[in-house]
């Protein structure tokens, strides 16, 4: 059994509560009634019913927070029931079976809210579960499967949606690609590639700030969208991964081998709007080139002189070049 996708272990407890249940159903019809058992169950649905709020309150504070509208939406009607419940409840107790005839005005308002959650509930469920599965769709169409970053599509849409917001500044785009990939390939194996791609993928995630966009747009190459910097801000950011990137090597599961690997980084300069995202990933892409060029495991910035950007760490000359491709 799965709830939100989350495995819940309750066939056996649901299984001996529905035996205990209906051994003591018996037992109190023979020894005290059929009010008793009435008010029994009463009493029963009360508390099952309030555990079912406490559980959507709980995902709506934990794993459902994407669905926060809704799951307030549910715990309100569960919630309505657990109250007529008490309250008939309350009543079987003080008046006997007679609460329970359907010219009482209040039992006739319990099953008209019955019969109205009966039309409301379970299109409402089915609309909930189609609404979760478009939204697992979207995201893994905006997912790279290896390591859960963004990938070319999700990172344009972030950028747009970025830009899209008012009071929205400027964004650098880095571009980073790991040094000598292929011989990784080559030497350790595909397999330890792929570890190492989410190794590099882990400690961008690690690096990058609160509200940065980071990708996986292929191969070894990632982006890192830096967002509300300034050109020192980008720099800094980019010597930090630089050198995480260099002082980590990833472990290569089975065989335990650490595999070290550096990278090299080509910096934009600040594009403002979705549009000019194209643009930047050309001039980091240029950037990086000059970087593979120079000896690799370093930061280039692209156009520098045009954008009054200084303080460059290791960084060689500072034209953008039309780059076609760069080595590993």
């Amino acid at each position: 059994m799965r709830f939100f996708g989350r495995p819940v272990r309750l066939w056996r407890w649901l299984i001996l509560f529905a035996i205990v249940y209906g051994i003591a159903q018996c037992l109190v019809q023979w020894g005290a009634g059929p009010a008793a058992r009435y008010a029994m169950l009463a009493a029963t649905a009360t508390m099952l019913f309030f555990a079912m709020v406490i559980a959507v309150i709980y995902g709506v504070r934990t794993f459902a927070k994407d669905l926060r509208g809704e799951m307030i939406f549910f715990a309100f009607l569960i919630g309505g029931i657990c109250v007529l419940n008490a309250l008939k409840f309350l009543k079987i107790v003080d008046g006997g079976l007679d609460a329970l005839h359907m010219d009482n005005r209040f039992q006739m308002s319990f099953y008209i809210y019955m019969s109205t959650l009966a039309t409301i509930v379970p299109p409402s469920i089915v609309w909930l579960v189609l609404r979760r599965l478009t939204d697992n769709l979207r995201n893994m169409a905006a997912r790279d499967p290896l390591t859960d970053l963004l990938n070319r599509r999700g990172i344009q849409e972030a950028v747009e949606r970025y830009f899209d917001a008012r009071n929205a500044a400027p964004a650098y785009l880095m571009l980073v690609d790991v040094d000598h990939f292929k011989g990784i390939n080559d030497t350790h194996g595909h397999q330890a590639g792929d570890e190492v791609i989410c190794h590099i993928a882990t400690l961008l995630r690690a690096t990058v700030r609160r509200g940065d966009l980071t990708a996986r747009i292929g191969g070894e190459e990632f982006v890192v969208i830096c967002l509300e910097t300034d050109a020192e801000g980008g720099m800094l950011l980019a010597e930090r991964l630089r050198a995480n990137v260099e002082s980590q090597a990833a472990r290569i599961a089975g065989s335990g081998h650490l595999v070290s690997c550096t990278v090299t980084i080509g910096i934009s300069p600040h594009f403002y709007g979705a549009q000019g995202m194209g643009d930047a990933l050309r001039q980091a892409d240029a950037a990086l080139y000059r970087g593979k060029a120079a000896g690799r495991n370093r930061i280039e910035w692209a156009n520098i002189a045009d954008n009054n950007s200084a303080g460059c760490s290791s960084a060689g000359n500072t034209t953008v070049a039309t780059a076609k491709g760069h080595p590993a």
